[in-house]
C-alpha cells in the first residue's frame, strides 16, 4: 500500500510537471505555430515579395535605436556626456533615417534610489544635448517614453509630464504615434510607429514595472496601422519601451496580435529589460505570429545602441557598442538566426547577384573584404554611402549552412571581422530557451503563477494537516499514530508544521494573513503625488483610475517568500522545539548564550523586514507606511506570534501531543501541575 500510494504521488508530480513542460513549449514554439499559422495567413497575406538583388543602392534603409537612456541628476554624468557624443559623432558618421529612442529617457529616481519622481533638470539635460548636438537637423528623432518618464505622473496633461515640452515628439504625439519615410530613389514607403504603453495614471517605482493598454490606446494602435496600409506602406518597424511580454492589454493575443495582424509588420523593437543585468545579452525572439522581437541593452551602463537594416526587403540589425568602430552588417545573404519566413522571399536571396555589406566608421573606409566558409578573400567594391558589393554564385551554397565572413578596415587601421550563418535551403536556426521564454511568455501571467504557487504552499499544508488531525479525531475518537518518516528533513517539517497547525494562536493569524495579503488592500497612500490611491495584489484604485495587478504578484511573491515563509518555518520549529522541551526537558541548564541564539533567526528576519518598510517609506511616504499591512503590520504579527510561541499556556499544545510525544499527552506538564497543586494545598 505504502508502494502504491508513493507511485500514486511520483506519477501525479510528473503528469503536473509534463503539463507545465507542455504549456512552456507551446508558449515559446515557433515551428509548429508558424505552420499553421502560415497556411491560415495564405489566404489573407500575399506571398513575401521577390527582390532582384544586385549592386543597386535602392530599397535600402537603415536607422538606429538607442534604449535606457536614464539621464539622471545624481548618478553617472557620463551618461549625457557620451550620449552627446553619440549624437554629435555616431550620428552624423552613420547618417541613419531615424533614430528610435525607446523610453526611459530620464532616470526619474531620487538620490536615494528609493524614490521616484520626475526631475526638470534631467529633462533639460535630455532636451539640451539634443539641441547642442543638433541631431535632429541630421535626422529625425523618434522618442516614446518608458516607464521611468512616468513616475509619479498622473495623465498627460500633468504639469510633471516633462516628456511633453521637453521631448522631440512629445509635445506632437501624447502617445503613441506613426512616422513614415520614402525612398527617393524607389519610392518605398517605410513605416515607425511608437508603441507608448506607459500606465495612466503612472504609480511611483515600483508598481509600473509592467505596462498596459486599454482599448482606446489599442484602437489607435489599429488605426496607425490602417493609416498605414491606406498609404500602401511596404514595411513596419513598431517600436516601444516595453517588450510585448511586459504589456497587459485587453484584447485577445495582446498587443502582439496587434503588430502581427499584417504583413507589413517586420520587428518590434524595445528595451526595458537591461538584458536582465546582463545575464541575458542576447535578449532576441521570433514570435509566433512571424515578426522578430529584439531587446536592446541599455545606454545607462552598457553604452549599446542598434544599427538596423531593410535591404531589399530583408531586415537585419547589429548592436554595437558605443565608439566600436568600424561598424560592418552583412545584409545579404541575410543571418539565417534572424530569418522571417512569412515576411522575407528567401527566392531574392537565391537569385541574387551579388554579397552587400554596410560598413560605417568615423574615418573613410579602406577595405572591404568577404568569403564564404574557408574561401579566399574577395575584395568589395563601394557602390554608394556605405554600401559595398562582390559578386558571387548562390548556387554553389544550395544546401546546408554557411558562414559568411566581412572584414572592414578604415584609414586609422582599425580592423572589425563580422561572422554570421546563412542557408538558401529553408534550414533554421533557433533562437535561445531563455530570451523566448522572456520574450513569447507573458510577465503578469508568470507573476500570478508565482504568487499563487506560494500561496498555495503557505497555506495548503497548513490547512490540510489541521483537517486531518481534527478529522480523525473526530471519526475514530483516538489519537493518530504518529507518522513514521525515515528523511529527518522532510520529519521535520512534518513535525513542525503539524504541531504549529493545532495551535490556533499562531495556525490562524498565519493563515489569514496570507489570505488578506490575496484579498484585502496592501497600504493606503499617495501613490502618486497629492492622489491617494489603494493597491491591492489584483490591482490598484488611483482616484477614479484603475490599474490591473501585474507586478504587484510579484511584489507579493516577494514578500511571502523573504518574510512570510522563513516566519512561518522559525515558529513551527519553535513551536516544536517547545513541546519538545516540555516532553524531555533539558538536564543541564541552558546558559545565557544558548537562550539567546535560538532567537538570532527570528531577529534576524524582523531587520530584514524592518529594512523592507525602510525602502517602502522612502518610496511611498509615512502615511502609506503607517497604512500598510504588506510590510508596517506584518512585523507587528511577527512579534506577536514569537511572544505566543514562548508565552502561551503549554495546555494549547495538549492536542499535538497526543500524536508527537511518546505518552500521548503533556507528561512534564502534569507533573508541574501536580507540583503546584501540592505547594498550594500546603500554603
Amino acid at each position: 500500500m505504502k508502494i502504491a500510494k508513493l507511485t500514486l504521488l511520483v506519477l501525479m508530480l510528473v503528469l503536473i510537471l509534463s503539463i507545465f513542460v507542455a504549456n512552456v513549449v507551446n508558449i515559446i514554439d515557433v515551428d509548429s505555430h508558424g505552420i499553421a499559422a502560415g497556411a491560415a495567413a495564405e489566404s489573407r497575406w500575399s506571398k513575401p515579395r521577390k527582390y532582384d538583388i544586385g549592386d543597386s543602392a535602392d530599397h535600402l534603409l537603415w536607422f538606429l535605436q538607442i534604449t535606457d537612456l536614464h539621464i539622471s541628476i545624481f548618478r553617472d554624468p557620463l551618461r549625457i556626456t557620451e550620449l552627446k557624443e553619440f549624437c554629435d559623432i555616431t550620428v552624423g558618421s552613420i547618417k541613419p533615417e531615424v533614430v528610435l529612442a525607446s523610453g526611459d529617457l530620464t532616470d526619474a529616481k531620487t538620490a536615494d534610489k528609493m524614490g521616484s519622481r520626475q526631475f526638470l533638470e534631467e529633462w533639460q539635460h535630455y532636451k539640451k544635448l539634443l539641441d547642442e548636438s543638433r541631431v535632429t537637423e541630421k535626422t529625425t528623432w523618434l522618442d516614446v517614453r518608458g516607464n521611468h518618464d512616468n513616475f509619479n505622473v498622473l495623465d498627460s496633461k500633468s504639469k510633471e509630464n516633462y516628456y511633453a515640452n521637453y521631448s522631440v515628439q512629445g509635445g506632437k504625439h501624447p502617445r503613441s504615434y506613426m512616422h513614415q519615410v520614402r525612398h527617393p530613389a524607389d519610392s518605398s514607403l517605410y513605416s515607425f510607429i511608437a508603441v507608448d504603453a506607459c500606465l495612466k495614471p503612472g504609480p511611483k517605482r515600483p508598481f509600473n514595472f509592467v505596462g498596459a493598454l486599454d482599448q482606446l490606446e489599442i484602437d489607435r494602435l489599429n488605426g496607425l496601422m490602417n493609416q498605414s496600409r491606406q498609404s500602401q506602406a511596404d514595411y513596419i518597424v513598431w517600436f516601444g519601451h516595453y517588450p510585448t511580454s511586459c504589456i497587459v492589454a485587453p484584447n485577445a493575443g495582446g498587443v502582439r496580435a496587434v503588430i502581427g495582424k499584417y504583413e507589413e509588420s517586420m520587428t518590434y523593437l524595445c528595451g526595458h529589460f537591461h538584458t536582465l543585468g546582463g545575464t541575458v545579452p542576447n535578449m532576441y525572439s521570433l514570435q509566433q505570429a512571424g515578426f522578430l522581437e529584439l531587446e536592446l541593452a541599455d545606454w545607462k551602463d552598457n553604452r549599446m545602441y542598434r544599427l538596423g537594416v531593410i535591404d531589399h526587403g530583408q531586415f537585419s540589425f547589429l548592436d554595437v557598442g558605443h565608439r566600436d568602430w568600424p561598424v560592418a552588417l552583412v545584409t545579404n545573404p541575410k543571418n539565417l538566426q534572424f530569418a522571417m519566413p512569412r515576411k522575407e522571399n528567401v527566392q531574392s536571396i537565391i537569385d541574387s547577384t551579388h554579397i552587400r555589406a554596410l560598413a560605417f566608421s568615423i574615418v573613410d573606409i579602406k577595405s572591404v573584404k568577404v568569403r564564404i566558409n574557408d574561401e579566399s578573400w574577395v575584395e568589395c567594391r563601394n557602390v554608394k554611402g556605405p554600401l559595398y558589393v562582390a559578386e558571387w554564385n548562390s548556387s554553389e551554397y544550395k544546401t546546408g549552412i554557411h558562414h559568411i565572413q566581412l572584414q572592414v578596415v578604415d584609414s586609422d587601421g582599425r580592423e572589425k571581422i563580422v561572422t554570421q550563418p546563412f542557408s538558401l535551403d529553408g534550414s533554421r536556426l533557433t533562437f535561445g530557451i531563455l530570451p523566448r521564454i522572456i520574450l513569447m511568455s507573458e510577465v503578469s501571467r508568470i507573476f500570478q503563477i508565482m504568487f499563487a504557487t506560494l500561496f498555495v504552499m503557505l497555506v495548503l499544508p497548513l490547512c490540510g494537516l489541521r483537517i486531518y488531525h481534527n478529522t480523525y479525531h473526530l471519526i475514530h475518537g483516538r489519537s493518530i499514530s504518529q507518522p513514521r518518516i525515515r528523511i529527518k528533513l522532510f520529519r521535520w517539517w512534518l513535525r513542525s508544521h503539524w504541531i504549529l497547525s493545532t495551535v490556533d494562536r499562531l495556525f490562524f493569524p498565519l493563515v489569514l494573513y496570507a489570505i488578506y495579503l490575496l484579498v484585502g488592500p496592501w497600504t493606503i497612500g499617495e501613490i502618486i503625488d497629492n492622489h491617494t490611491g489603494v493597491i491591492f495584489a489584483w490591482g490598484t484604485f488611483v482616484g477614479s483610475s484603475f490599474l490591473p495587478g501585474s507586478f504587484t504578484y510579484a511584489y507579493g511573491f516577494f514578500q511571502l517568500l523573504s518574510f512570510h515563509l522563513p516566519l512561518t518555518l522559525i515558529v513551527a520549529h519553535r513551536v516544536s522545539r517547545r513541546l519538545q522541551l516540555i516532553e524531555k526537558p533539558p538536564r543541564k541548564f541552558r546558559n545565557v548564550l544558548s537562550k539567546v541564539w535560538e532567537h538570532v533567526p527570528f531577529i534576524l528576519l524582523v531587520s530584514m523586514q524592518i529594512s523592507m518598510i525602510y525602502f517602502f517609506w522612502l518610496a511611498y511616504g509615512t502615511v502609506a507606511t503607517v497604512l500598510c499591512p504588506l510590510r508596517t503590520w506584518s512585523l507587528l504579527l511577527a512579534i506577536t506570534l514569537w511572544y505566543q510561541v514562548y508565552k502561551m499556556p503549554t495546555e494549547c499544545l495538549r492536542s499535538a501531543a497526543t500524536v508527537w510525544c511518546a505518552h500521548g499527552c503533556l507528561v512534564s506538564e502534569e507533573k508541574d501541575e501536580n507540583r503546584r497543586s501540592i505547594h498550594g494545598d500546603s500554603k
